[in-house]
Order: C-alpha cells, then structure tokens, then sequence
C-alpha cells in the first residue's frame, strides 16, 4: 500500500479498522481517513466499499466509535472509509469562531472564495482524491461504491449520489440537510465558500438538483422526529416532495422519539448497511 502512511490499526470483528494519513492536494496538506476491512479482504478478496461523511464538528473518527457499524459490514463484506470533514492543517482568520462554519464545517463543496478556495476543496476530496487514494491502496472492488452520510454528511452523500451517479451505485442519509439554500446551516455556509452565485448554491442543494438529474437507485433516509434540527435545519418532507415530482425512488422513515445523535445513527445503520448491500449486489 503506497500513498498514505498507517497511523493506526486495530482488528475488529475479524477485519481491520484502521486509520492513515495522505498529503492532498485538494485540500492542500495532510488528510486522515478511515477504513474499515472487513473479514474477505483480509482473506485477499476485494470488497464492495462504502463511503461515510460526517457531520459539522466531526471527524473521520467519530463514526468509526460511536456509529457501530463494524459488526454488521464485516458480516456483509464491505469496506467503510471516513473522512475528516474539513481540512485541518491549513488556517484562515475566523475558521474557528462558530461549530458551523469553517473548521469541522467543509460542508462537502469545493470553495471558490478567498481564502477558503485554496484548501476548502472538499467535494473534489471525497469524489476524487480520497477515492483514488483508498482504492489505489486497498483490496476494493472496482465500480462496487456507494455514499453515506449524516447531517452536513447526509447533504454531501445525496448531492454527490445526483451529480456523480455513474460514479456510485447506492445512496443514504441519516438526518441530512436536504435544502441547504433555504435553511440557516446553508445560507451561512455557501455564500462564503462560493460567493454571491445562487446557481453554484444550487448545485449543492438536493433538493435543487433531483428536478434536473435523478439517481439510479433509491435513496434511503431515516429521520428522528425529535431531531432539535428537524424543523429548522433539515426539513426532509421538501426532498419528499421534490422525490415526487421528479419520480425518484426514495424511502424516507421518520423514526418516532428519536433525536439527532448517534443513537439515533448506531440504531439504523445496520439497515443502511443492508440497503447499500443489496443495491450493491453483495446480498439479495
């Protein structure tokens, strides 16, 4: 394995969880990341692989400790790869001020404002850079990829799923923004990565973009109705309806008492998990 060098490995479940560092252009300096293998890869099969992105103020750990999700792919045989959420080695004045914007807060857009434009490029991190890096370096079967997300996390995984369809066979979201022009999270974070350019908010925003271009398979999303952020920040009912009106498969569950954490996530992503199997053919 070339490209990255191993912070961390650790067996879990009969595969490897382990963690690594790559420089990356993209975000220009080092990156970590994650990556689960599960039982077959270390048995030199090469595996179906999921991506996951987190949400604001995570990193490419917290999924990996509180998401619970290494027992399950390791039964199914896929490999599960998390990333940071936004770059770390570069600063810029005000990155740190606010949870949700700047540090922690890449909210999966390539930036072309100054000064963020220079690192902020996330997008192209999770889509190309990581991609490469991950399936260059690791057993991963070509073409079996799917993406994943919570939160900010769920808006980068179905925005990436509409754009990059041919790039990726399964699709869900726990939680996720689904219209970040209309919603406070977004309108604070878009127009400063990409200036005054509603058509470049646009092209982040899923609700926006499944009335242009569908995905192929059917999107899976769970939503807690006691989400504190369900009303203000996420507001899955509009995707729901923008589904509709395009003819886009998608089963949205709102899940009753539950909130906006990681027991919420740890308790479904066994049926992510499977959903993503199934469309990626690794069970029936």
């Amino acid at each position: 394995m070339t490209g990255f060098t191993v912070k961390s490995e650790q067996r879990a479940f009969g595969g490897t969880q382990g963690f690594y560092e790559h420089e990356s252009a993209a975000c220009a300096g080092p990156m970590r990341f994650g990556v689960y293998l599960p039982p077959r890869a270390l048995q030199g099969e090469r595996v179906p692989v999921l991506y996951y992105l987190a949400g604001l103020t995570c990193t490419e750990e917290t999924f990996v400790v509180k998401g619970g999700a290494q027992r399950v792919a390791a039964e199914l045989g896929l490999a599960i790869v998390t990333c940071d959420t936004s770059p770390r080695a570069a600063r810029f004045p005000g990155d740190d001020e606010s949870w949700d914007f700047g540090r922690g807060a890449g909210f999966y857009v390539d930036a072309t404002e100054a000064p963020w434009s220079s690192a902020y490029r996330m997008y192209t991190y999770v889509t190309r850079e990581l991609v490469d890096v991950v399936e260059g370096g690791f057993p991963i079967a070509p073409g079996l990829r799917g993406v994943f997300g919570h939160s900010m996390g769920g808006h980068g995984a179905l925005t990436i799923a509409l754009r990059e369809g041919d790039r990726y066979k399964s699709a869900s979201a726990f939680a996720p923004i689904v219209a970040p022009t209309r919603v406070p999270w977004g309108q604070k974070a878009l127009p400063r990565y990409l200036g005054n350019r509603p058509e470049a908010w646009s092209d982040h925003d899923a609700v926006a973009l499944v009335g242009k271009q569908r995905f192929a398979g059917t999107f899976l999303i769970d939503q807690g109705d006691r989400d504190q952020f369900l009303e203000r920040e996420l507001q899955p009912r509009l995707f729901e309806a923008a589904c509709r009106a395009a003819g886009q498969p998608l089963t949205l569950r709102m899940q009753p008492g539950y909130d906006h954490s990681y027991y919420f996530v740890s308790t479904f992503v066994a049926d992510h998990l499977r959903h993503h199997a199934k469309a990626l053919a690794v069970v029936d």
